[in-house]
């Protein structure tokens, strides 16, 4: 018998990032059911478990864990025993493979991928670079850059950054605007360049979007002595036209984010970066053979 509305709770003994990223994953793919979220994070003592155990009996429904202490993982399935609520401990696969494969038994301590170590420490500076390098800014630091991305104006190329820092990827974006002079010295740059662009009728919405967010504030009256041209149709795909004849010339690859997510563009990204890595280590493999 199916189900037009369910409860489905998420317990997580770090910040449940593992578990929404799951839910996200597998709850779109079923379109006529209303899922209500209930979130249990940083859930590390028995007091702590309660509140949850309290929650999921008020309000009963499927539960996905990634507890790892065995006590507190033995008292939400006892409890969810006794409600007849099927609950699913998600690493428990994973954990169970790399236990055999390894032939060591996991350390079961809650919350070791946040831990203060030399990743998390490259992310933090990856964020600060982002931040000091968005939107053109502080071009005589791109040669410390991991990428840099370009496109006209308000084509993800912010976002993308930011999710790219969340990776460690230090990422630089400079804005392609064809009434101002092309960005020039990036091709002495030893890093990927990359181009974002995507249809007009999308960049038209998003634009006007942006116009109406910002009517409020002083740079309202600024905004609206352009606002013809900037969601202008035929001035929009003259501009987009622009811009990848732009990044063709310079040999730069584009990344169409029309129909894409800030994580299906970075992911994207980062292909792009691996395959321009690849190239390069081939040709100085090419240069250093003798030649005959």
């Amino acid at each position: 018998m199916s189900l037009d509305r369910i409860n489905l709770h998420l317990v997580s003994d770090a910040t449940g990032e593992t578990l929404n990223a799951i839910a996200r994953a597998t709850t779109v793919q079923f379109e006529h059911v209303q899922i209500l979220y209930h979130r249990w994070s940083l859930i590390r003592t028995r007091f702590q478990l309660h509140r949850v155990l309290e929650g999921i009996e008020a309000e009963p429904g499927p539960v996905l864990s990634t507890l790892v202490d065995r006590a507190l993982r033995a008292d939400l399935e006892t409890t969810c025993q006794r409600l007849n609520v099927p609950v699913v401990n998600v690493l428990d696969p994973v954990m169970n493979l790399l236990q055999d494969t390894i032939g060591e038994q996991a350390a079961a301590r809650p919350g070791r991928q946040y831990m203060l170590n030399a990743d998390y420490f490259q992310r933090i500076d990856a964020m600060h670079y982002v931040l000091a390098h968005d939107d053109g800014q502080s071009r005589a630091g791109l040669a410390e850059a991991d990428v840099v991305l370009v496109g006209v104006s308000r084509s993800s190329k912010t976002p993308t950054c930011f999710y790219l820092a969340n990776r460690g990827i230090k990422a630089a974006n400079i804005p392609l605007v064809p009434k101002l002079p092309e960005p020039e010295g990036l091709e002495a740059l030893s890093v990927p360049v990359i181009g974002l662009t995507l249809e007009a009728p999308a960049l038209i919405e998003i634009r006007r979007h942006r116009l109406r967010l910002i009517a409020s504030n002083d740079a309202a009256a600024l905004m609206r002595q352009n606002s013809s041209e900037y969601v202008d149709e035929e001035a929009v795909k003259a501009e987009l036209l622009w811009a990848r004849r732009l990044c063709n010339r310079r040999g730069w690859p584009v990344i169409d984010v029309t129909r894409r997510s800030i994580e299906e563009t970075a992911a994207t990204v980062l292909q792009l970066m691996e395959a321009w890595h690849e190239r390069r280590r081939k040709a100085g493999a090419e240069s250093q053979r003798p030649t005959a």
